[in-house]
């Protein structure tokens, strides 16, 4: 099991309507901010709920929400422009991970005196960040909790990472009626690829004795969510206790890391602009069958805590419970199966594969793999 290391940080509110206090806990780090809202929110009506509360406490803010399909590395160019222009004292980033990541490369990059695309060729940011406040609306994230800034280089649509300062996100949000908004096939794909990223966590070769933890906690909370309860003991609403499954998985995955389908989905996301919770959903059920190979006794487990399988399973029968057990909730879901139903060809995602070689995260996977590994992964889920 990996060294175990944790950091207090950020600072986390989760609550129903948490979000009405944004502008309370924003004024401990600043009265000027730039607001990165996901454009997706104004046709919800969410976009509202997240400003007035900064206006209604004087605070100075601006609103950047002009920006459409992957969050790139011109996006970054464009909205570090705003945010230098105006001379804010920190940024606030509301919505998907789409949203959440330009954050995070605005408020890493700010202080920087080279050029955006300095960082994307190889520079290692060192100068102090701006604060981040994060205002997740999608469940979950993968680098909320983590030192890691997302970049997606517009030259090459390849997905790269730069390693931020420590002490980048200062506050996460975490409000389950901001989730209210999302359509049922948006919660389904979300809910599945929220477990997908804790299983990753908890198959890991960096899962530790803390993350371990998270992750079983996280699961069981999915399965409630997704289920129902067993008994009338849990009466917490499914929009709560999708919230707090999320923000632990977010904090399982960076406790020990992500793993296949993720690293994957993030890549073909760059590439093609395809959704990551459709291509998670997709890969899930083979990463399942894939760890089942070396890490079969933690896929029991948690097959048993999802109530998949029943306890005298034998470890090989639970683990293929679990399998099943995503299969068909996928199936229930109406979500697509096979990667070819997002038209993509076999060729394109050899891009996308190679892109992912080429990451570290690749020696954190529950088992070593090569470029080479990762094709036959896809060439099954195609």
């Amino acid at each position: 099991m990996a060294d175990f290391v944790f950091r207090l940080a950020p600072n986390i509110v989760l609550g129903s309507y948490t979000v009405s206090r944004l502008g309370q806990f924003a004024r401990e780090w600043g009265s000027k901010f730039m607001v990165i809202l996901d454009p997706i929110l104004k046709e919800v009506e969410t976009a509202q709920k997240i400003t007035q509360s900064l206006a209604d406490r004087k605070i100075d803010f601006f609103v950047f929400d002009t920006f459409s399909g992957t969050a790139d590395s011109e996006c970054v160019k464009a909205a570090l422009s705003l945010a230098k222009k105006a001379h804010v004292q920190g940024v606030i980033a509301a919505g998907g991970s789409k949203a959440l990541n330009l954050g995070r490369a605005v408020s890493t990059l700010y202080n920087e005196t080279n050029e955006v695309y300095d960082y994307a060729d190889g520079a290692v940011p060192s100068a102090e960040p701006l604060p981040l406040l994060c205002v997740p609306t999608a469940i979950r994230d993968m680098f909320l909790f983590t030192e890691y800034t997302p970049l997606i280089d517009a030259r090459s649509s390849r997905f790269m990472v730069l390693k931020a300062p420590q002490g980048l996100c200062k506050l996460a949000l975490f409000d389950p009626t901001l989730a209210l908004t999302l359509r049922q096939n948006q919660r389904d794909a979300l809910s599945i690829e929220t477990l997908c990223l804790a299983v990753e966590a908890y198959i890991s070769q960096k899962a530790t004795f803390f993350s371990d933890m998270i992750v079983e906690k996280s699961v069981e909370l999915l399965s409630y969510a997704i289920d129902g309860s067993p008994s009338l003991v849990v009466t917490t609403p499914a929009e709560v206790l999708l919230c707090q499954a999320g923000c632990m998985a977010s904090l399982g995955a960076a406790s020990s890391a992500f793993g296949t389908a993720s690293l994957l989905s993030l890549c073909i996301n760059a590439r093609f602009n395809i959704s990551r919770s459709l291509s998670t959903n997709i890969l899930f059920p083979y990463l399942l069958e894939d760890a089942a190979m070396c890490k079969a006794e933690r896929l029991a487990k948690l097959s048993r805590i999802v109530r998949a399988a029943p306890a005298e399973a034998s470890t090989e029968e639970a683990a293929a419970a679990f399998t099943e057990y995503v299969r068909q909730h996928l199936a229930k879901a109406n979500l697509p199966t096979r990667l070819k139903d997002l038209g993509v060809t076999i060729e394109q995602l050899s891009l996308a594969i190679e892109d992912a070689g080429g990451l570290d995260f690749m020696n954190s996977l529950a088992r070593s793999m090569t470029s080479d590994d990762l094709f036959t992964f896809i060439k099954q889920a195609f």
